[in-house]
């Protein structure tokens, strides 16, 4: 009796225990965050010593990183917990929100500038759509030859992105109402109405009338080449606690991304390297959770999530992004640039038009991921060389 009445008392003991052991690298990122918001300005203000800027850069990335893998890990416990599609609508909802927060905090400061927004969505569209899919797609035919996915689901997405991408990237270079590539107030007004009340209607078709659209396809078991279920390797706990533990994870990649922005603009700034590139790395570090957990669903042939993650990774930063950077240009009196350049331009056409070929099928190849991946490299390589 005294033995069980003691393992029982140190069952809550052990079980703090065994959650500080697996969650070791919260205290990291909350450390990390809170030298940074004490003496970040001063650290970053000395970054002409290039151990120093090595050092710093390496520290805010290598913590950045862990707390990404953090998010994949608690993603897919909801996932598994949940069930699709809201364990990947949650990662996406997450991911997103830190860009959101990103650009409204940076703009409404009055350091950011007029067409933050736009090369930001710009950025996210072009990585997400051209280097995260083609590498999903590379990978899973690599290993599995062919995947399958639901194709309602994928076109559910298409339709949405196509037309708001069009919509608020595209159509501002040819409206009049208002000088250079913005739209007037009552176009403005209708985009964000419009943007949010179509992703409202999708969000309610993905988890309530047609959710089957988001769920992988019933195969025999002979076609299914991976497990059935979201790949984990550590305990699944309780939804509460993986919900707060994914938002404790990434509220503080919110302020680093800021500070590991500095370093960014400096070595471009010394480089002489162009401006577009910092946008595109730091993108590249906030799409980091959503990146390693599509690609780990694509490596165990569950590729619906992988297009779950990803094509809800950019529909909700389009349908997010717009209406909050418009709203911050009325409240600021900010003007807003959303129009792409002519190179741009022809470069997201030619990513969505790829993309409605992509998702035209049920099955994928390593062909189709190959093609996106050398979309993407034209895209890094005209940033550089326009």
């Amino acid at each position: 009796m005294t033995g069980t009445s003691s393992q029982r008392q140190d069952a809550p003991l052990l079980k703090a225990v065994a959650v500080l052991r697996s969650e070791w690298p919260l205290l990291g990122t909350v450390a990390t965050t809170t030298l940074f918001l004490l003496f970040g300005q001063r650290w970053l203000a000395g970054l002409s010593s290039t151990s120093w800027f090595a050092f710093v850069s390496g520290w805010l990335f290598t913590v950045m990183l862990m707390s990404a893998f953090a998010v994949v890990r608690h993603a897919e416990s909801l996932a598994l917990k949940l069930g699709e599609p809201f364990g990947t609508l949650i990662l996406t909802l997450a991911v997103t929100g830190i860009e959101v927060m990103m650009i409204a905090a940076v703009m409404y400061s009055g350091h950011g500038n007029s067409a933050l927004a736009r090369d930001a969505m710009f950025a996210v569209v072009m990585i997400v759509l051209n280097g995260m899919i083609g590498l999903s797609l590379l990978l899973g035919g690599l290993r599995y030859h062919e995947q399958t996915y639901n194709l309602q689901g994928a076109n559910a997405f298409l339709a949405v992105i196509v037309p708001l991408a069009v919509l608020g990237l595209v159509l501002p270079n040819f409206t009049v109402s208002s000088p250079g590539p913005t739209f007037s107030p009552l176009q403005s007004t209708f985009l964000i109405v419009m943007s949010v009340v179509l992703y409202g209607v999708f969000l309610a078709i993905q988890t309530l009338r047609h959710r089957d659209y988001f769920v992988a396809p019933n195969l025999p078991d002979a076609a299914k080449g991976g497990d059935n279920e979201v790949p984990v390797d550590h305990e699944v706990r309780s939804v509460a606690y993986h919900t707060t533990m994914l938002l404790a994870y990434v509220l503080p990649l919110v302020i680093l991304s800021k500070q590991i922005a500095v370093p960014i603009n400096y070595a471009i700034h010394a480089l002489h390297a162009p401006p577009a590139l910092g946008g595109f790395l730091v993108s590249v570090l906030i799409l980091s959770p959503e990146s390693l957990g599509a690609t780990r669903a694509a490596l165990a042939n569950q590729l619906q999530r992988s297009v779950n993650i990803l094509l809800g990774s950019v529909l909700a930063s389009i349908s997010l992004t717009i209406p909050s950077v418009l709203a911050i240009g009325f409240i600021t009196g900010q003007k807003i640039i959303l129009g792409l350049a002519a190179v741009d331009t022809t470069l997201l056409l030619l990513t969505l038009g790829l993309s409605i070929l992509t998702f035209a099928s049920a099955r994928t190849n390593v062909l189709l991921g190959a093609v996106h991946l050398l979309l993407f490299l034209a895209y890094v390589m005209l940033i550089f060389e326009r």
